[in-house]
C-alpha cells in the first residue's frame, strides 16, 4: 500500500493543515485507515460506522477480535448520538471534563456496531484534547474507532516515527502532528455500572474521578493478570501490551536496594536499564541506560515510557530489560505502573 504522510502543525496554523486534514478525513470516511495524533498516543482510525473498515484495524494490527475499540468524537455533545446518556447521572458529572484524555464506557446505541465493541453491549467514547485530532474527526463527520497505531502488543506510539516503523505500507495515511504530550493512553471508566469502575488508569486520575463521582472501584485487571476465559470490557485489560522485543522485568524498591541490584546484574548480563533521571549516574555497570524522567514527576515518566521501551530495541545483543517502577500507586503513578506491568507480563521483583 502507498502510505501518504501528511504534516500538520499542532496549533493548526500551517498553510496546508486544513487541506491535509480534509484529505485524510475523506479517506477515513470512505473506508480507509488513517493514523492520527492525539494528546495521549497516536491512534489508528477507521469509520466506526463502517464494519469492513473497522475489521481492517484488527487485521493490520494483528489485534485479538475480543479486544474492543474506543470511538473518538469531536464534541461531548456528539456522544448522545451513539450512547444512552440522558439518564446517566455519572455522565452528566464527567461531561464538563471533555475534551480530555478520558474515555467513558456507556450503553451503546445500535449505530455503533458490534465489531467496534467486540460484541459487547457497551462502548467506549472519548473527545481528544488534541486540536489536530478533533479537527480531523470534525471534518470526517463520523465517529472514528481507533486503538493505538502500532502492531498489537508493541509499545504504543507517541511520535509519527513510531507509527511509520510499525505501519508504513499497511495504512492509507499517517498524519504527523508532532509528539504526544501525555504519552499514555486515556483513562477508561465505565459509567454503565453502579458504582463506576476504573478500567484503565491514565492522566485523568482515580482521585479526580472520585472527587466528581463519589465511589469509584478499581478493576482487578489494572494490577493483576486476567484469565484467558475472562471478557475484556475495555482496551488494554486482558493481553500483554507495550512490550519491546526483549523481555522486561520490573524492579521495585528503595534506592539503596535497587541500584546495587541493577549493578550486580549488569556485571554478568548484557541488559538495558530504564530508570529515573537521578539513578543514571549511580548505575556504573551498564552502558544501555534510558531515563524516563524524575522520580517525583509521573507526568514526565508517562511522556517518556513508551519511547524508552522502544529505544531498547536498538540495543545490540541484550538479553532483557530491567525497568524501575513506581512504589506509589497514587495519581498518574498508577498509570505508569500499569503500563510497565503490562509490558513485563506481570514479571515484578520486589526488593
Amino acid at each position: 500500500m502507498d502510505t501518504k504522510i501528511l504534516y500538520v502543525s499542532k496549533d493548526l496554523t500551517g498553510k496546508d493543515d486544513i487541506k491535509n486534514l480534509t484529505l485524510a478525513s475523506e479517506i477515513v470516511r470512505n473506508g480507509g485507515l488513517v493514523a492520527f495524533p492525539t494528546e495521549t498516543v497516536y491512534g489508528l482510525g477507521a469509520n466506526a460506522l463502517d464494519d469492513d473498515a473497522v475489521k481492517r484495524i484488527f487485521e493490520v494490527k494483528g489485534r485479538p477480535q475480543d479486544n474492543p475499540l474506543i470511538s473518538h468524537l469531536a464534541s461531548a455533545d456528539d456522544i448522545a448520538k451513539y450512547a444512552h446518556t440522558a439518564e446517566n447521572d455519572y455522565f452528566a458529572k464527567l461531561a464538563p471534563l471533555f475534551p480530555a484524555p478520558l474515555t467513558v464506557v456507556l450503553r451503546k446505541l445500535p449505530l455503533i456496531s458490534n465489531v467496534v465493541t467486540a460484541g459487547l453491549p457497551n462502548a467506549g467514547f472519548r473527545v481528544p484534547e488534541n486540536l489536530v485530532a478533533r479537527k480531523f474527526i470534525e471534518l470526517a463527520g463520523v465517529p472514528i474507532a481507533a486503538p493505538s497505531a502500532n502492531i498489537s502488543g508493541r509499545p504504543s506510539p507517541t511520535k509519527a516515527e513510531h507509527v511509520i516503523e510499525d505501519l508504513f505500507g499497511k495504512v492509507d495515511v499517517i498524519i504527523d502532528g508532532g509528539p504526544c504530550n501525555v504519552g499514555v493512553e486515556s483513562t477508561i471508566v465505565t459509567l454503565a455500572t453502579d458504582p463506576p469502575v476504573l478500567l484503565r488508569p491514565g492522566a485523568v486520575t482515580l482521585e479526580t474521578l472520585s472527587s466528581l463521582l463519589g465511589q469509584v472501584q478499581i478493576s482487578r485487571a489494572i494490577l493483576s493478570e486476567m484469565n484467558n476465559d475472562e471478557i475484556a470490557s475495555a482496551p488494554g485489560m486482558k493481553y500483554k501490551h507495550y512490550a519491546p522485543v526483549n523481555p522486561v522485568t520490573l524492579i521495585m524498591g528503595s534506592d539503596d536496594k535497587v541500584i546495587p541490584y541493577i549493578n550486580k546484574r549488569c556485571e554478568t548480563e548484557n541488559l538495558a536499564i530504564l530508570c529515573y533521571d537521578e539513578d543514571a549516574g549511580s548505575i556504573t555497570e551498564c552502558r544501555n541506560i534510558f531515563t524516563i524522567g524524575k522520580a517525583d514527576d509521573p507526568l514526565g515518566q508517562a511522556r517518556s515510557i513508551f519511547d524508552a521501551l522502544r529505544a531498547t530495541d536498538e540495543c545490540s545483543f541484550i538479553t532483557g530489560v530491567l525497568a524501575r517502577c513506581p512504589e506509589s500507586k497514587d495519581g498518574v503513578n498508577l498509570a505508569v505502573y500499569n503500563r510497565l506491568l503490562k509490558a513485563s507480563g506481570f514479571n515484578v521483583i520486589k526488593l
